[in-house]
């Protein structure tokens, strides 16, 4: 009995962790999910969801939705149903070829059915035509919206990494001032230098120690900023996207292909393409107006009070024609007032496919710029470890001075920040020739 009793025990015992393991599995605790590293492509996704800019260019495409809805319901037939109840205090009744007629009841019924359909109006045409290509400049607009803030994501994701890469920088040159510190104490111990050597040593390491402090609060104010636009907790660790590797080996770049492809894919310049086209179509919309508008009417009815035609329900249907033959010249100025937004309208698209040139050769030229940048960078590093470590190497053997160590350690630190700011500016640069080409910060061209 004792050992079933302790094998039910162990049974429970086993149910129980196996469901506090399923439990850790799906529902991690809080700090694990803090720990978790945060790629680009999930940063994005996390905007695109949450930040209020993204949430509004969607309103506002539904808005142009609403408004191509209305439009199109010109087209469409109109049905009204009305109903009337009315209690009177006398009945009326008159007495027509011997027979009692009511002409006032009691209790008075009523109801109908209306119906109108506009056959021909002048301005449905081209309002239909200009809601549905407004909705799509709005498409366009709400891609676009949705792809800038993609790619703020996407420059506050480089910079806060830029600023950890500079914390490591920091962290370094911390390293070496105290280990600098640590020979200039044990040579002073020796006997082999002055104090002069370990104040000098103690300098460079508390200014290394403050730098530290500044570049913490870099770290988490790029971070913040990375929170903000997430529009959820400030992440904790990220990902280096692929496309910082790629920026410094990709072929050269047709620039040419490269500007027509961007000038037909950018949703910035299609979207003024829609608005262009509808404004075109509100042009032939007050030359339309001379021409009359047709409409038909239709009315179903039915009442308890038949009165003299004896008849409880009827119904009658119609066609109606308006034509304004003259409105003071009023559609002549309209004409003209459309004419003039349509070719500005056309101004403003030939303006962004020049931008769309222009903005193509400046991030290539930016990028090749930045790419040499980091090899001289990459360089200079090589060169700055090689110094900083000969250096502390010979003060360990007497021939070299602290005021060297120290300088040698402050130029590998300047070496390695120059390296992650030469690094992340040839990302920041290939990002605006994505930017410019019409993509995304992944570098795709699906919708956002």
């Amino acid at each position: 009995m004792i050992r079933a009793r302790y094998r039910r025990i162990a049974g429970a015992l086993y149910g129980l962790g196996f469901l506090v393991g399923l439990l850790w599995i799906l529902f991690p605790s809080p700090a694990a999910a803090q720990d978790e590293v945060l790629t680009l492509e999930a940063a994005i996704r996390i905007a695109l969801v949450g930040n209020e800019r993204a949430i509004s260019a969607d309103q506002q495409y539904r808005e142009a939705d609403a408004r191509l809805t209305q439009a199109r319901a010109y087209f469409l037939p109109t049905l009204s149903i009305s109903g009337n109840y009315t209690r009177r205090p006398f009945e009326v009744q008159r007495i027509i070829g011997n027979q009692p007629l009511i002409v006032q009841s009691l209790n008075a019924l009523s109801a109908a059915g209306s119906f109108s359909l506009n056959i021909f109006d002048s301005h449905s045409l081209p309002t239909l035509l200009q809601a549905d290509a407004a909705r799509s400049a709005q498409d366009f607009s709400t891609t676009e919206a949705k792809r800038k803030l993609a790619f703020d994501v996407g420059n506050a994701f480089l910079a806060a990494l830029s600023t950890d890469r500079v914390m490591e920088a920091s962290k370094h040159r911390f390293d070496f001032s105290k280990q600098s510190l640590e020979a200039a104490r044990a040579r002073y111990s020796a006997g082999l230098v002055s104090v002069n050597d370990v104040t000098r040593a103690e300098l460079d390491y508390a200014t290394a120690e403050l730098g530290i402090t500044q570049v913490q609060g870099q770290v988490e104010t790029t971070y913040n900023q990375l929170g903000f636009l997430l529009n959820a907790p400030t992440p904790k660790k990220l990902e280096v996207p692929d496309f910082l590797l790629r920026a410094a080996d990709e072929a050269p770049l047709n620039i040419e292909q490269l500007v027509s492809d961007a000038q037909n894919r950018r949703p910035d310049v299609n979207s003024l393409r829609m608005q262009a086209k509808a404004q075109h179509a509100l042009v032939v919309e007050p030359a339309l107006k001379w021409l009359p508008t047709l409409a038909l009417t239709g009315r179903y009815s039915y009442t308890n009070e038949a009165g003299l035609t004896g008849r409880n329900f009827n119904w009658n249907a119609g066609l109606s024609m308006s034509w304004s033959v003259f409105d003071g010249l009023a559609r002549n100025g309209s004409y003209s007032e459309r004419t003039a937004l349509a070719y500005e309208a056309d101004l403003n698209l030939r303006t962004a496919l020049r931008k769309v040139d222009l903005d193509v050769h400046n991030a290539v030229s930016s990028l090749a710029t930045y790419r040499a940048a980091v090899r001289q960078a990459a360089v200079a590093l090589d060169i700055a470890q090689k110094n900083a470590t000969q250096t502390a190497e010979l003060y360990r053997q007497g021939i070299s001075s602290v005021l060297q160590v120290a300088d040698a350690n402050v130029q590998l630190f300047y070496a390695e920040v120059a390296l992650v700011t030469q690094r992340y500016s040839l990302g920041t640069a290939y990002l605006n020739l994505e930017s410019a080409l019409g993509l995304d910060p992944l570098g795709k061209e699906s919708r956002l």
